[in-house]
């Protein structure tokens, strides 16, 4: 990993520098703008558009596809679908974490360092793109980078960057709370609001503690986290209908490019799960899925067949309130006790059973989400028809809905090689249709610029299948 602070802070003076008043200094020498010239808050949206495409970007159809969620059909991802993954694959997002998002953020805080605002904002958004590298590759390089004294990394191992990452959430939190929100246009999740914030940055916390299986800290967390949708970190596409330019749902955005045809729900084990006409659906007395299948139904033919969760201008969670109250619902019932637990999966169900996960397209369409009772978890009961103890009962349920709930993100992918050892009991037993099956892809390969350029990366990949150290 080279030092690409100068070049990409150039791309953005003059990206930047276009944007404002045409005639203003007109007089002046263009040659002499300087990276010191322009305010540290205009790199925010760079660094949250990289983050953006890392998070629900290629890799994380990838991971889709490895827990059962996607398929792929033909072509590249058909081959990827079959476990041929190549490090060339992991070029776009390794960039995007470590150029497009940490290059920015932390030019900002060398910037503004008395801006807590913008300062906390900054290390919530490392602390995600970061902590995601080190989710999905395992050892990646955090303590050594931007030093421009060094200019290969090493690679610190995983856990100790979880930690790292966590220890930054907390110093963001404090700059947060220094901080008064304000109107911010630049911070395309937020607008600048303090709240969304930091109820994000303790979201991200327990999301961490919890791939960790600090189980009490993943809860202690999450009590502070994201409490309504309102606060849910997302990408929200905001281009013109009429037009091909401007950003759209990336999912959309593929199919309705060169990928038409080639990745698709089809007939996934998710679909199977949502279906209510499936042998193995998650429909129950309580919960009718009907709305919900049809909007996670893709179309892999065409980006504009698409009305569902990726119509063109659909939302794409990042961190999100979901995740939050599945967090206190797992955690809870592992932590404090199954009524805990429950307390917060029902909460989530009040919110589905208000159409909180479906478009205008669905809201129509058949749902039921009625609030469980401890007694559903009981010997044949609700996920219960092999006699188990209930609060495992319940945590399957827990565990479906976070497979469900966490489509377009990592937590599906996150969460299977989580349960994979300890707790395949509550591990959703989803299996890959045309892949050759056990074992299953444990992480994603190294970025080939990366082992190429970097003198302290590994020889070579490990490979798709070796444990990171979270999971062995």
């Amino acid at each position: 990993m080279k030092n690409y602070i100068k070049l990409l802070s150039l791309t953005l003076v003059v990206m930047l520098a276009s944007c404002t008043g045409l005639v203003d200094g007109i007089n002046d020498n263009p040659n002499d703008i300087a990276i010191e010239d322009v305010d540290a808050k205009l790199f925010l949206t760079g660094a949250q558009l990289a983050n953006i495409v890392a998070q629900g970007g290629h890799l994380n159809r990838v991971a889709g596809m490895y827990t059962g969620q996607l398929v792929g059909i033909t072509s590249l991802y058909s081959n990827i679908y079959g476990y041929s993954l190549s490090t060339a694959e992991s070029i776009g997002t390794w960039s995007r974490i470590y150029i497009g998002a940490v290059t920015n953020l932390r030019h900002i805080r060398n910037e503004a360092p008395d801006d807590k605002l913008l300062v906390g904002m900054s290390k919530v958004l490392e602390a995600h793109a970061v902590g995601t590298a080190a989710s999905i590759f395992g050892d990646v390089p955090y303590s050594e980078i931007n030093d421009e004294a060094i200019e290969d990394p090493k690679f610190d191992d995983q856990i100790s960057v979880f930690n790292a990452m966590l220890e930054l959430l907390d110093s963001g939190i404090a700059d947060l709370t220094a901080a008064s929100t304000r109107p911010l246009s630049v911070d395309i999740h937020f607008g600048g609001d303090v709240d969304a914030w930091t109820e994000v940055a303790h979201t991200l916390k327990a999301r961490y503690y919890l791939q960790m299986k600090n189980y009490d800290a993943a809860y202690a967390a999450a009590l502070n986290g994201i409490s309504a949708d309102a606060n849910s970190m997302k990408y929200i596409p905001r281009g013109d209908p009429l037009n091909s330019e401007g950003d759209k749902n990336l999912f959309w955005e593929i199919l309705e490019g060169s990928r038409a045809g080639d990745i698709g729900t089809v007939d996934s084990y998710l679909m199977q799960m949502l279906d209510p006409a499936s042998s193995i659906n998650r429909n129950n007395a309580k919960t009718d899925e009907t709305a919900r299948f049809g909007y996670y139904t893709i179309d892999e033919n065409s980006g504009s067949a698409n009305t569902g969760i990726i119509q063109q201008f659909e939302p794409q969670d990042l961190v999100s309130f979901a995740e939050n109250q599945l967090i206190l619902a797992e955690a809870g019932a592992r932590t404090q006790s199954l009524a805990t637990g429950l307390t917060a999966l029902n909460g989530l169900r009040d919110w589905l059973s208000a159409g909180g996960k479906l478009n205008a397209n669905f809201i129509n369409e058949p749902y039921t989400y009625v609030s469980y009772e401890a007694s559903d978890f009981d010997n044949g009961g609700m996920e219960n028809l092999d006699g188990i103890d209930p609060t495992r009962a319940f945590l399957r349920e827990v565990i479906e809905e976070r497979y469900v709930s966490g489509f377009g993100m990592y937590m599906p992918y996150n969460d299977a090689r989580r349960l994979r050892k300890e707790d395949s009991d509550i591990a959703v037993p989803y299996f890959l249709v045309d892949g050759p099956g056990a074992p299953y892809p444990e992480r994603m390969p190294y970025s080939d610029d990366e082992l190429n350029s970097n003198e302290n990366a590994p020889a070579e990949d490990p490979g798709i299948f070796v444990k990171t150290a979270v999971n062995l």
